[in-house]
This record gives structure tokens, sequence and C-alpha cells, in this order.
């Protein structure tokens, strides 16, 4: 769902999520990414316990995929790019990662 006003969202790719979609992705995949998000920000499965921070499957190659952290801040219509990683490397995040997430979400909520 777009931001309110119908236009597309606004996607802020974060510093740690540029350091590893450098590592993972190409640079037509990672506009592919921004290109969705900013149609469609609430794509993803919602984590619970991260302040509303949603987890993202994307099919990256032959060998299988990432998974791309991102928080839609709806008042100000911004998706932030918090994390990338490979399919696998982790199966779910720690309780310790969840708090940081959660913590990461009120700050860019305001």
């Amino acid at each position: 769902m777009p931001p309110s006003g119908g236009g597309l969202a606004t996607v802020v790719e974060h510093a740690h999520y540029l350091s590893q979609a450098a590592k993972l992705l190409t640079e037509d995949q990672k506009q592919k990414i921004v290109d969705m998000l900013a149609a469609d920000p609430e794509m993803g499965d919602l984590i619970i316990g991260t302040g509303g921070c949603r987890k993202l499957r994307y099919a990256a190659g032959k060998s299988g995929g990432v998974r791309i952290i991102q928080l839609f801040v709806s008042k100000d219509g911004y998706v932030h790019l918090l994390d990338v990683y490979k399919k696998g490397e982790k199966d779910s995040l720690t309780k310790a990662e969840k708090n940081e997430l959660s913590k990461l979400a009120a700050i860019l909520k305001g």
C-alpha cells in the first residue's frame, strides 16, 4: 500500500544495508528491490518484537536468495532498508537482534 496520497514511498538505503547489498546483489537487483518497496512498502512478513520491521524474501540468482530487513514508517512515507543477508545464513533473528531493531525502529519513527 503506497503512503497516503497515493504516491510512491521514499526508500532509504542505510549504510549497513548498502555494505551487505554490495556483496550479495547486482545493481539491477538492488534497483528492483527499491522499486518494489517504493510501490508496496508493506511487503514482507512482520517480525514480532522489532517495532514494525519486516522480512522480505527476494530470489537472487540460481543458488537461492536473500532476506531483506525493512521498516516502513507510514507517517512520513519512508521505507528504511536496514539489513540484507543470504538465505540460510540465519533461520531467524536472535532476541538481541530483535531488540536492536526495535530500538532503531523507535528512533526512525520519531
